[in-house]
């Protein structure tokens, strides 16, 4: 099983706490901001990898900001988030 992206998880979470706060169901918020249930299902768990015209979407649907959206990022320590450098073995 692949490993769940953090900054994708945090961002999922995030998007998750507005819909709740504004009292919206995931089918609610798709048809405000115009995308598939499924799609924003796979957003909040964290699997899918939206675009900035998503981002947009997202927070006009939620009638917010883009920053908005993403100020759960901010705790995260990013520097853990980088994939490692994988050393090559010599031949």
């Amino acid at each position: 099983m692949k490993k769940k992206n953090p900054v994708l998880v945090a961002f999922g979470n995030s998007i998750r706490k507005l819909r709740a706060k504004k009292k919206l169901s995931q089918r609610a918020l798709a048809e405000r901001s115009g995308l598939d249930t499924s799609y924003l299902s796979g957003i909040e768990r964290g699997v899918r990898n939206p675009s900035l015209k998503s981002l947009e979407t997202l927070a006009k649907g939620l009638g917010c900001s883009i920053s908005e959206t993403c100020k759960d990022l901010d705790k995260l320590d990013l520097a853990k988030c980088l994939p490692r450098k994988v050393k090559r073995k010599k031949p």
